[in-house]
């Protein structure tokens, strides 16, 4: 069975960069990253099934790296908890529940900037804050598979990508 460290360094990574992806994984239950590392061109969001964010963003090799180094953990799993990093250096909003408890845990959720989402696909609702403001929308059985904003902010900016491909959120009816 592989490591950490030589899972990172089959990727071309440090072994702090994969304990740091790691510990990531763990908080994300090994279905969502959210990262900021040097080696991974600083902060960051992965999700299984394809969604990869970094933030050299032009970087088309290293996000391949980043993606398949994330992908190859997600399905390790240490005996021992991963070392945590220390302090709040993430860039992210960690354990702020912004949405209403009563929707319960969503199946996804990620923010970054002034944008933050959260999908509860058990009562069909995604919830999208922009600059401090809640919009809810009705998905339906729609599944979204990932949450990203444009370049000009702004709610018309946000586009989602689904069972159906691409959609702008403003496709959603607002519930």
């Amino acid at each position: 069975m592989s490591t950490i460290e030589e899972i990172a360094a089959r990727h071309g990574f440090s072994a702090d960069a994969g304990r740091s992806a790691y510990a990531a994984l763990q908080s994300g239950g090994f279905s969502q990253a959210q990262f900021n590392h040097p080696e991974f061109g600083g902060m960051g969001q992965w999700m299984s099934g394809g969604m990869m964010m970094i933030g050299d963003m032009f970087n088309e090799n290293l996000k391949w790296r980043v993606g398949a180094l994330l992908s190859d953990l997600s399905q390790h799993r240490e005996p021992q908890p991963a070392m945590a990093p220390q302090g709040n250096n993430w860039g992210f909003a960690q354990s702020s529940t912004w949405w209403p408890s009563e929707l319960g845990s969503p199946a996804s959720s990620g923010s970054q900037n002034d944008m933050a989402y959260a999908w509860f696909p058990n009562a069909g609702k995604l919830l999208v804050k922009l600059s401090g403001d809640v919009f809810s929308f009705d998905t339906g059985n729609l599944s979204i598979y990932g949450v990203q904003q444009q370049q000009g902010g702004g709610i018309g900016s946000v586009v989602l990508n689904t069972s159906n491909g691409p959609m702008g959120l403003l496709g959603l009816n607002r519930a």
